[in-house]
């Protein structure tokens, strides 16, 4: 759990992605969040975290449906959602934090 504080206790809103490779919709979020990623540069961070290597992680943040989206800034959770988001959203919610 260590290791999930330094990952979210950035300057920068980091986008967590909770998933699974047998999850459909999960799956589909693999082209979104590399365009996330790729517009936003170094101005945002992307993570995916495969639920099954961490499920002590996902049962601590109560991660029921997937994919589960969460941005963080600073350590604190900004912003959560269940289900697949378009890129353009996911965007525009992280511009709101940088």
């Amino acid at each position: 759990m260590s290791k999930f504080g330094e990952l979210i206790d950035l300057r920068i809103p980091v986008l967590l992605d909770f998933y699974t490779e047998w999850n459909e919709a999960s799956v589909a979020m693999n082209p979104v969040l590399k365009d996330v990623a790729a517009a936003l540069g170094d101005k945002a961070k992307v993570i995916r975290i495969d639920v099954e290597k961490n499920q002590d992680l996902a049962d601590a943040l109560r991660v029921k449906g997937l994919p589960t989206l969460m941005i963080y800034k600073q350590g604190e959770m900004k912003w959560r959602q269940s289900g697949e988001q378009d890129a353009n959203t996911l965007i525009g919610l992280l511009q709101e934090y940088v």
